[in-house]
């Protein structure tokens, strides 16, 4: 027998819980479906801050201008602007739900500044600003009677109609949500959900590459969800890698060193010592992501290096320790005193730009299905996302996809039958696992090695006849055994991984992220003319 939530909610960060904040106060039963635990999520994980005008010396026409500036002309400018403007009320929200934004010596909010952006206008809480935003929210969660939590819950499939009832009357030939399959991870069952309507908050796909700053759960579960259901997702091929990971040997895991720290005064410098980033643009080490991250690799390819510095030495002690005593206890801990020493980084994969398409109110193409956060593509970030802009497109778009499936949800009616049962495959279990562990080491090869920073067309040719064959490879393994999490996650990587490559392969120019050298050429830009030595 089906579940039955009015919405349910897939995914537990900063897009996911606001959604589902304003969506109990207006009274409807919300189901949060998080396949680890509540707190885990890209969200926990944010170090930098959320960009925002609160600053008398800010307006959003700037922060707008920098927005379009980053996106490379890509970005919907209507949504950029909707978006930023609702910035300083959606601050305002996240204090009064117990976000505690750090402070200057005279009670004025502390700002950071970040690479792209004009003005200091990053809100932090030193540098665990999500983990500080991921604890309040759920603090929030926890007292509200409207909400179940369902942890190590996996959400496996969208179930939708082609009829939906309108105030009694029937609309033929039109699709929409109906409910969802989940799998209890820790019984092994998957259960059948009844809902009016989903919102998709599941954050990125960092983990289809080798090495990447996202946690584990990053498996781009939402889009290749939405994706099935015939979804229309957009800008697939824009891969934010972050510039300055730091840089261990001995491990794909890439600790992330807020763009931040670069905003209080560290200097990137090769292996040789030398501050190389005037050589790439006027900004120097406060460029956008995608410029400093091809510098980078440049600056190794060129000689062979494995990483780059970044000097924290010119920032003093206090400052170190009171704004980012994350960062600082991490470094310590790998034996690097960040007064005295520099740290070793590399780009590392980071933040997908594109994703499930939506309107201005976390819409998509299936009537019922919402996409919040780093699973959707609302326009704001266009080639390339202007750093911190994230969490706050999350809390803003949340709340208006909030608003917009109250009204949804008043004009549908939802179908009380019972949904089918979730059928298995006919073998239980199966002796060939081990091939699932080194599919997924080939997809994050694969994706690596020629899906990266900078780009060929016969390396993207290359990496879509590999991820067609691990496709054929996982479909015929899904549909024959029994379902658990390694099963879902490999399928959905190499769903999304695909994906990105198709979008890849449509964008016949080098544009933001998509780095192109067939393209570079035919270019003129001032950026792509200093990077042409690829």
């Amino acid at each position: 027998m089906s579940k039955f939530y009015d919405v349910i909610i897939v995914g537990s960060g900063i897009a996911g819980l606001s959604f589902a904040l304003k969506v109990s106060e207006s009274g409807y039963r919300v189901a949060i479906i998080t396949k680890k635990n509540s707190a885990e999520s890209n969200t926990n994980y944010a170090q930098g801050g959320i960009a925002a005008v609160t600053s008398q010396t800010d307006d959003v026409e700037m922060h707008v201008a920098d927005t379009l500036d980053a996106g490379d002309g890509l970005c919907d400018e209507g949504a950029v602007r909707e978006i930023l403007k609702d910035g300083s009320v959606s601050i305002d929200e996240l204090i009064k739900r117990g976000v505690d934004f750090s402070q200057l010596g005279d009670g004025r909010v502390s700002l950071g500044k970040e690479g792209g952006h004009s003005k200091r206008r990053i809100l932090h809480v030193r540098d665990m600003t999500g983990k500080a935003i991921e604890q309040a929210l759920v603090n929030a969660i926890e007292i509200s009677e409207n909400v179940d939590v369902l942890e190590h819950y996996f959400a496996v499939e969208l179930i939708t109609s082609q009829k939906i009832v309108k105030k009694g009357q029937a609309l033929p030939n039109t699709n929409r949500v109906l409910g969802l399959y989940a799998l209890d991870t820790q019984r092994g069952v998957v259960e059948t959900f009844r809902t009016g309507a989903v919102l998709m908050a599941t954050g990125g796909i960092g983990q289809i590459y080798q090495y990447t700053t996202n946690p584990f759960i990053a498996t781009g579960d939402g889009i290749a969800m939405a994706y099935r259901a015939g979804v229309e997702v957009q800008n697939m091929e824009f891969i934010q890698f972050h510039p300055t990971a730091f840089y261990s040997k001995d491990s794909s895991d890439r600790f992330l060193i807020s763009e931040a720290v670069r905003g209080e005064g560290a200097i990137l410098r090769n292996l040789n010592g030398e501050a190389f980033m005037c050589k790439y643009d006027e900004r120097k080490d406060l460029a956008p992501r995608d410029i400093v991250a091809r510098a980078i690799d440049y600056e190794m390819k060129e000689t062979g290096a494995r990483h780059v510095w970044l000097d924290t030495r010119g920032i003093a002690h206090k400052e170190l320790l009171d704004r980012f005593p994350n960062i600082y206890a991490y470094c310590d801990s790998r034996g690097i005193s960040l007064e005295k020493d520099m740290i070793p980084v590399v780009p590392a994969a980071h933040y997908l730009c594109g994703g499930v398409k939506t309107n201005l109110n976390s819409e998509t193409s299936l009537p019922g299905l919402y996409a919040c956060g780093e699973v959707a593509c609302t326009g704001l970030h266009g080639a390339n996302r202007l750093a911190s802009n994230s969490l706050l497109e999350a809390v803003v778009m949340a709340n208006r996809g909030a608003c917009a499936v109250g009204k949804y949800l008043e004009q549908n009616i939802s179908d009380e039958t019972d949904l089918p049962p979730w059928k298995d495959g006919d073998v239980r279990d199966s002796d060939e696992r081990i091939v699932l562990l080194h599919n997924w080491d080939e997809v994050k090869r694969t994706m690596w090695d020629y899906v990266g920073i900078v780009r060929t067309t016969k390396r993207l040719e290359r990496a879509r006849n590999r991820i067609q064959t691990l496709d054929r490879e996982i479909n015929e393994y899904y549909w024959n055994f029994k379902v658990d999490e390694s099963l879902l996650e490999l399928r959905n990587m190499i769903s999304v991984a695909a994906l990105v490559i198709d979008c890849a392969l449509q964008r016949k120019e080098s544009r933001g992220l998509h780095y192109v050298l067939d393209y570079v050429d035919k270019l003129d830009d001032a950026v792509n003319t200093m990077t042409r030595k690829y």
